[in-house]
């Protein structure tokens, strides 16, 4: 894919690994933007209660300028690997270039959906897309779940509830780019029945094709 971008970052962070919406910063992406004439970034949702399948609870809900601390709180409970995996590169922190990026979203070309603990509303979890610029019906997608919660079903749930977000904004496929060894995740999009559609030494891109939808989004009710 061709993309006329900007990195996300300054120089002197670490530099993405490959030319992607979710690790660049497309120029039709900078926060009060719109490829769609007239359009306008949207207010973020309330969100809703979740129960995991292991009986923990969280709250699912769109992500807001001012979940800047908390993103940067959840990066820092994540593992050098689960960096690695989630950027494809070695990462040791997010500047404020780039958490201005991650939480200033338009919830339109760039959606992103938070999952807060129940307990202590420290987020947990994380998954966005963003809409290709050459394809309008089109986005990449990424989750990124914090090491402790891992295995409960989480990245499942986030999952639904994005693709649920991205067709009431007319996109229809989802694009991944997924670190060869990043065993959770290959079987997670297995399991949506996602295809394989290019592998490379390091990574693998697959794509997913939504069913239409006629329900409403309980995120921005």
């Amino acid at each position: 894919m061709s993309h006329a971008t900007t990195p996300a970052h300054p120089a002197a962070a670490d530099p993405p690994a490959a030319r992607s919406p979710l690790r660049w910063l497309p120029g039709w992406l900078r926060p009060g933007w719109s490829r769609l004439p007239g359009h306008q970034p949207r207010p973020a949702g309330r969100g809703r209660p979740v129960k995991l399948r292991d009986g923990s609870k969280v709250l699912i809900r769109q992500v807001q300028p001012a979940d800047a601390a908390l993103v940067a709180d959840g990066f820092t409970r994540l593992s050098p690997r689960s960096r690695q995996m989630r950027f494809l590169t070695r990462k040791k922190g997010l500047s404020d270039a780039e958490l201005r990026y991650f939480t200033d979203v338009d919830h339109h070309d760039h959606e992103a959906l938070a999952a807060l603990n129940h307990a202590d509303g420290r987020g947990v979890g994380i998954a966005r897309y963003i809409r290709h610029a050459d394809d309008p019906h089109a986005a990449e997608v990424a989750i990124t779940i914090v090491d402790d919660w891992q295995g409960r079903g989480l990245g499942t749930e986030l999952m639904a509830r994005l693709s649920d977000r991205a067709r009431r904004e007319g996109i229809h496929r989802f694009t991944a780019l997924v670190a060869e060894d990043n065993v959770a995740v290959h079987g997670m999009l297995r399991k949506a029945e996602a295809n394989l559609v290019h592998r490379e030494s390091a990574t693998a891109e697959y794509q997913i094709t939504m069913p239409n939808s006629d329900s409403a989004s309980p995120l921005v009710a």
